[in-house]
C-alpha cells in the first residue's frame, strides 16, 4: 500500500478484517487501528458462493469498518495469475457486502508466516497482511 492510499483510508475506519486469498482456503484476521495488532481467525475452507457464505458470517460477527485483502506478485513485482483472481476477489468483496476494501502486497507473507512456525499458515499470513496495512496508516 503505498503512502497516498495509506492517507486515504479514513480516520473513521478503525476495525478491519483480512483475507489471505486461496482457491480453496481463505486466512482470515482481524484487527484495529488502535492497536495495530490483527489476531487469526479459523481459515475459511470453501469456494465459490459457500466461501461468500461464511465470509458474511463473519463479516457479521465482528462488523468490521473495511476489509483488507493481500494481492501476490512475483518477487520483481510483476503480477501473475493468482494476482488477478486475488483482485477480483477484492472486488466481490466491495460488490457483495458494501465495503471499502483495501489491497495489499502480501509478497512472502505465507512464506514468513510458515518460518514462524504458524500451525494455519493461511490465518497467520492474514495476520501479517492486516498487520503490514495497519503499520502503514497514519
Amino acid at each position: 500500500m503505498s503512502l497516498d492510499q495509506a492517507l486515504s483510508v479514513p480516520a473513521s475506519q478503525q476495525s478491519f478484517l483480512a483475507f489471505d486469498f486461496g482457491m480453496k482456503r481463505t486466512g482470515v484476521a482481524v484487527g484495529n487501528r488502535m492497536l495495530r495488532q490483527a489476531t487469526p481467525q479459523a481459515t475459511v475452507v470453501a469456494e465459490g458462493d459457500a466461501r461468500f457464505a461464511l465470509i458474511e458470517k463473519r463479516i457479521k460477527e465482528w462488523t468490521p469498518d473495511a476489509l483488507v485483502v493481500g494481492v501476490p506478485f512475483h518477487p520483481d513485482g510483476a503480477a501473475h495469475e493468482n494476482t488477478l483472481r486475488a483482485q477480483k476477489f477484492a472486488r466481490q468483496l466491495r460488490g457483495r457486502f458494501g465495503l471499502n476494501v483495501y489491497e495489499v502486497d502480501e509478497r512472502y507473507s505465507t512464506t514468513e508466516a510458515i518460518s514462524n512456525g504458524a500451525k494455519d499458515a493461511d490465518a497467520a499470513s492474514a495476520c501479517i497482511i492486516l498487520e503490514q496495512f495497519l503499520r502503514s496508516l497514519p
